[in-house]
């Protein structure tokens, strides 16, 4: 096979694709909803600790398999740039680009989860501290977290908001697949700022539930990527002239 041929060829990139998104949505699910969801306690400092310290596993776990959806985040905005661009390079380019500032800001974000475990860490260094002083100087950091991956959620959401619309306009890919990702991107905007003007609001009336339209998208995309991939006559309509400059033959 030659390099063209490869470049050409969506349905590669729609496989690799899909099976990054699964393990996406598996990691993340399971660090927010598992790892950190069942050891944090919000207002509660010293069982916050006490939970991280008893189940330290899982949380090293949770936040393992979050760092790698950063790596997984990073190849998904390549591949949907590829895509989406043959509906419009510049927008598909932007989307991608904000794809990856909210993984910066996300990857960021996680340190202050190591340094809640070294802050909790049982090491000489610490002995200075009272017990009392390492939890709420671990819960800090997490707060900390929790406002980064909210920041980092306001760069996803546009970012979603993009690729909806490309991949409605596309016909090569599920329209409604593409409207109910734009709703879920404009949904993670509407969290992430409300989070910054008033955090008890976004967290009890907001979170999950402004969450599931984006749910329901990205994981009816990641399916149709894994099990149908794209419209290959429709792909060659788009994409004959933007890649080859002819007409083109893509198994």
């Amino acid at each position: 096979m030659t390099g063209r041929g490869v470049e050409t060829s969506p349905q590669t990139y729609a496989r690799i694709g899909g099976i990054l998104y699964l393990y996406i949505i598996v990691a993340a699910g399971f660090g927010e909803l598992i790892a950190r969801g069942r050891l944090i306690v919000w207002g509660d400092a010293a069982a916050t600790a006490n939970n991280i310290l008893g189940s330290e596993t899982l949380f090293r776990l949770g936040l393992a398999a979050e760092m790698l959806t950063c790596v997984c985040d990073v190849a998904l905005a390549m591949i949907l740039y590829v895509l989406l661009r043959p509906v419009s390079r510049n927008m598909a380019l932007l989307a991608a680009f904000l794809r990856l500032t909210f993984v910066a800001i996300y990857g960021v974000s996680k340190l202050f989860e190591i340094a809640a475990l070294v802050a909790l860490g049982r090491v000489d260094y610490l002995k200075g501290f009272e017990p009392q002083q390492l939890h709420t100087l671990a819960y800090m950091s997490l707060r900390v977290h929790s406002y980064g991956y909210g920041v980092s959620l306001l760069f996803f959401g546009f970012c979603c908001v993009l690729f909806g619309y490309l991949i409605h306009k596309s016909g090569y890919l599920p329209g409604i697949v593409g409207v109910l990702l734009a709703i879920g991107g404009l949904g993670y905007v509407c969290f992430s700022l409300a989070q910054m003007q008033a955090p008890a609001f976004a967290a009890k009336f907001l979170f999950p539930w402004i969450m599931l339209p984006a749910f329901a998208a990205e994981l009816g995309l990641c399916l149709w990527l894994l099990v149908k991939g794209v419209d290959i006559p429709k792909w060659q309509e788009r994409t004959e002239v933007f890649i080859t400059g002819g007409p083109c033959t893509v198994k």
